[in-house]
């Protein structure tokens, strides 16, 4: 039974602004349905059964739910829902995920001055004290296993327009210092690996997501040097196409092998453009809305409902302000879409 909480006189742990953030006490209901998110409300039936705690009645509408075979077998509340959607499955996992737990008590010398008692508090301490290992993890230390991983290891890209890379500094550093430092304003990881085309025939055989397969980013000394041993995948960061060049240079990048220079990104059988956009458009990218086809195909197998929608009317607007540099937008490729 959860509860009394929300109109209990003393503060409970679950109230917040005066209500229980647990949403007890539920409503009656005949019959089990599914609210809106996708979560079931269980039947909870007003027969007039109750069971009294401190002084308050609780019936049917403070009930946790329950399977009532498993509460017998294992002598234990053992949370179950009836899934049906991904956040369901994520909430239920989300406990045997959360490790071990340790609470800390005192006793103090009640009376109408113990709000006035001062505690020495030593923070440093108390982070010791509540340093716990369980069984599990001990043992897993103890043998050596990984605590945490990834397999393969991504590495995540950035990218940046011309003279648009971030650059690092302090309030009070003067920027003629600042502009001197050429480990972040001429060095920057997309940079070096334009650099690093030129210096290595190797690296001009891979796209920049293709990148970190082959070569590894050291920061002492800056750069990329060729990888010895391991694996890892790359990915360039996602950004909206809303954000223009940005976009279509990112589209250029994940296609074309080996560039030096910007100025190559934007070459095409052997014409350099003026935009990043142009040169897109030169490869035949954007002449059926072939990319925003392909983002949306790839963000409804990982992306919700809520963010697929919002991709495609953001591809939809951008088509819809430049239809003849974007294609023809009541052609085949809109009814593709």
């Amino acid at each position: 039974m959860h509860g009394p909480c929300a109109h209990y006189k003393k503060p409970c742990s679950c109230v917040i602004d005066k209500k229980c953030s647990k949403n007890f006490p539920k409503n009656f209901q005949d019959e089990t349905s599914v609210d809106t998110d996708g979560f079931p409300l269980y039947r909870r039936r007003d027969n007039g059964a109750f069971v009294q705690k401190s002084d308050i009645k609780l019936d049917n509408r403070s009930v946790v739910p329950y399977n009532i075979k498993l509460l017998k077998r294992y002598q234990a509340h053992i949370n179950v829902e009836w899934c049906n959607q991904g956040s369901s499955i994520k909430y239920l996992f989300k406990y045997i995920n959360k490790g071990p737990d340790r609470a800390t008590i005192y006793f103090a010398n009640g009376g109408e001055h113990q709000n006035n008692v001062d505690r020495n508090i030593d923070e440093i301490k108390e982070f010791y004290d509540c340093r716990y290992l369980s069984a599990c993890e001990a043992s897993w230390h103890i043998f050596a296993y990984n605590v945490h991983y990834r397999v393969p290891v991504v590495m995540r890209l950035p990218f940046h327009l011309p003279g648009k890379q971030q650059v690092i500094y302090g309030t009070d550093d003067d920027i003629e210092n600042v502009l001197e430092i050429t480990d972040t304003v001429s060095s920057s990881m997309f940079e070096l690996w334009m650099e690093c085309n030129g210096n290595d025939h190797e690296a001009r055989k891979l796209t920049y997501s293709e990148f970190p397969t082959k070569f590894v980013w050291h920061l002492s000394p800056r750069g990329w040097q060729r990888r010895k041993s391991g694996f890892s995948i790359g990915r360039v960061h996602a950004i909206s196409p809303a954000l223009g060049e940005a976009y279509f240079l990112r589209i250029l990048i994940n296609r074309v092998k080996g560039p030096k220079s910007f100025e190559e990104i934007r070459t095409v059988n052997g014409q350099t453009y003026n935009t990043f956009r142009d040169a897109c458009y030169a490869l035949g990218l954007l002449d059926d809305d072939t990319e925003y086809i392909e983002g949306i195909e790839e963000a409804s197998i990982s992306g919700s409902g809520d963010y697929d929608h919002c991709l495609l009317q953001c591809c939809l607007l951008i088509v819809s302000l430049d239809p003849n540099m974007y294609g023809t937008v009541h052609g085949n490729s809109s009814q593709k879409t």
